[in-house]
């Protein structure tokens, strides 16, 4: 083959979007030890399965209808009508690698957005049910926005939405989609008292939690870099610099800002308050200065401390904080290119032109996740239930749901199942395995 300077230069970029995807698709790595560290351990193997499925089921209807939904061919900005199966001609799309390589990418993108909602509802949705909602959100919810943003024919598009990584489409979308899920599904059994008050009930591994926001943190490099599908654009480096600036300023400001507010600096704050950073910059990264960087990444950190506490006295509990990080960072973030944006932003003299067309544009994006999960999970509350049994939820979803505990040991402790109203165990009664399996 002869090489060109054109072939040289598809092939980086090939190479780069490739490895940008496998970033991406790492995350989900980073989005199961999150989600697993921040709830109890006897839910932790559910958790995990809960994430698979957003790459087995989810990818799979990616494949099969939500690329064509986001990226075929459309006349009124609304909908795909081509590509299904990855067999249509997609020439419209004028990429500049091939579109194997760009629906990798998009796909790592689409089981992400379903991920959010794993954790919202985590310790108490059934197992099925949920599979069946990610398939819905990577075959509709999540291409419809994307389409409306994204694609060159989208309404949204057309407008000016300037949406670069996903704050709005990714995030927002999720995040909102996670505040209507666990309003049908109500809270975990003991989070709230008769009186109102509520019990904490704390995550079983904080550690891993943190492992995962770094893992996340570390995948973001592709996430936001790789949606200029490009190795050649120069200003990858500076959208890697905006990126790790947002969450260092998120993690920062969370962790004084605990330190103010309760005495002490939050941990899982903290860890919060760097993704915050992170969902914040993903729509800005390409297009705002380092240190407007900051100042988002600033911002998203105090409202990651104040919006915890605000969903909680909205009685929606959500074990690992998904609708504060994505719901309410992604929405200041898609804001704020309105603010920041080097071209069009309010503070550069570009008037209230582009900061209105970024607040419909979330708007309208947050409403559609808001309102399609509702809807969908009303229907699945009405016909196959979204909901384990109490009993099922003190054992425990590991063993109720699959048969199995994410932590055995030879020699454990085994402890009763009379838990008290935070689902705390009263007692403990130490047994040992024999060589033969019984229990002494």
């Amino acid at each position: 083959m002869e090489v060109t300077i054109n072939s040289l230069a598809t092939g980086l970029d090939t190479v780069w979007v490739l490895i940008c995807a496998a970033l991406v698709f790492l995350m989900e790595g980073g989005f199961a030890a999150l989600e697993a560290g921040f709830i109890r351990s006897k839910n932790s193997l559910n958790i995990i399965m809960k994430v698979l499925m957003d790459c087995t089921v989810g990818m799979l209807g990616y494949f099969a209808f939500g690329f064509a939904l986001m990226y075929g061919l459309d006349q009124a900005g609304i909908i795909g009508f081509s590509g299904f199966f990855l067999k249509n001609d997609m020439a419209h799309l004028e990429l500049k690698i091939p579109v194997y390589a760009f629906w990798m990418f998009q796909a790592a993108f689409a089981i992400a957005m379903a991920t959010i909602v794993s954790g919202a509802v985590a310790e108490r949705m059934k197992f099925g049910p949920y599979i069946i909602f990610s398939f819905v959100a990577t075959v509709v919810i999540y291409p419809l926005a994307g389409h409306w943003v994204w694609a060159t024919d989208g309404w949204l598009n057309k407008l000016g939405m300037m949406d670069f990584a996903g704050s709005a489409v990714v995030h927002s979308l999720g995040g909102w989609a996670s505040l209507a899920a666990v309003l049908v599904l109500g809270p975990r059994t003991g989070k709230f008292n008769k009186d109102g008050s509520m019990n904490i009930m704390p995550g079983h591994n904080l550690p891993l939690a943190a492992l995962g926001a770094f893992i996340l943190w570390f995948g973001w490099f592709g996430f936001n870099p790789g949606s200029t599908l490009s190795g050649l654009d120069s200003n990858i480096a500076r959208i890697c610099v905006n990126t790790n600036l947002a969450a260092a300023a998120g993690g920062t400001m969370a962790a004084l800002f605990t330190i103010v507010k309760f005495g002490k600096a939050d941990p899982s704050m903290a860890i919060n308050g760097a993704l915050g950073g992170l969902v914040a910059i993903t729509a800005s990264c390409a297009y705002v200065e380092p240190i407007s960087a900051v100042i988002i990444g600033l911002v998203a950190g105090v409202l990651i401390v104040l919006a915890v506490p605000f969903i909680d006295d909205l009685k929606a509990d959500d074990p690992v904080g998904a609708i504060a990080v994505h719901g309410v960072c992604g929405t200041f973030g898609t804001i704020a290119v309105g603010i920041f944006a080097e071209k069009g932003g309010l503070i550069y003299g570009g008037g209230l032109h582009l900061l209105g067309v970024q607040l419909l544009g979330v708007a309208v994006v947050s409403l559609w996740g808001f309102g399609c999960t509702y809807g969908l999970f009303k229907l699945l509350k009405a016909t196959v239930g979204i909901r384990v049994s109490v009993d099922d939820e003190l054992e425990g979803l590991d063993l109720s749901e699959h048969g199995m505990s994410a932590y055995n040991n030879l020699e454990y402790n085994v402890l009763n199942q009379v838990p008290d109203f935070c689902g705390v165990v009263a007692e403990e009664k130490p047994v040992v395995v024999t060589e033969k399996g019984f229990v002494s």
